[in-house]
């Protein structure tokens, strides 16, 4: 069974820190991506790793806090998530691009639908708030 299961979100002060992991079934070595969602705004892309776990894409927002990696022994993609903020609350999805991510094709823009990604998870929710 194809499946991406997020968890390791929670409540963080700012300044703090919690690691995601996606638990992934049925398919390895594919690019991957963390894609958040605010309340009341649409989604947002975080950070992508190739599948090989060698090249790495942030959103500049979260260049130097957040680090994404992945472990394909245990099927596993990470994002690190350091020195948090408070514009990090979110509801933050594992997703598998349609596209290589170094495609033309992938849209960094684009929405958490089936046009531009083809399986993602329920999402775990990241509260950062003092």
């Amino acid at each position: 069974q194809v499946q991406l299961v997020e968890s390791g979100g929670g409540m963080a002060q700012p300044g703090g820190s919690l690691t995601l992991s996606c638990t992934v079934s049925g398919f390895n070595r594919y690019d991957m991506t963390w894609v958040r969602q605010a309340p009341g705004k649409g989604p947002e892309w975080v950070s992508g790793i190739d599948r090989n776990g060698d090249v790495r894409y942030s959103r500049e927002s979260v260049k130097g806090r957040f680090t994404i990696s992945s472990d394909n022994a245990k099927n596993t993609v990470y994002l690190q998530m350091n020195d948090l903020k408070p514009e990090g609350t979110a509801l933050y999805y594992c997703a598998r691009p349609k596209y290589k991510l170094n495609s033309p094709y992938f849209d960094r823009r684009a929405p958490l639908d089936g046009d531009n990604y083809d399986i993602w998870g329920q999402g775990t929710q990241v509260t950062v708030s003092s």
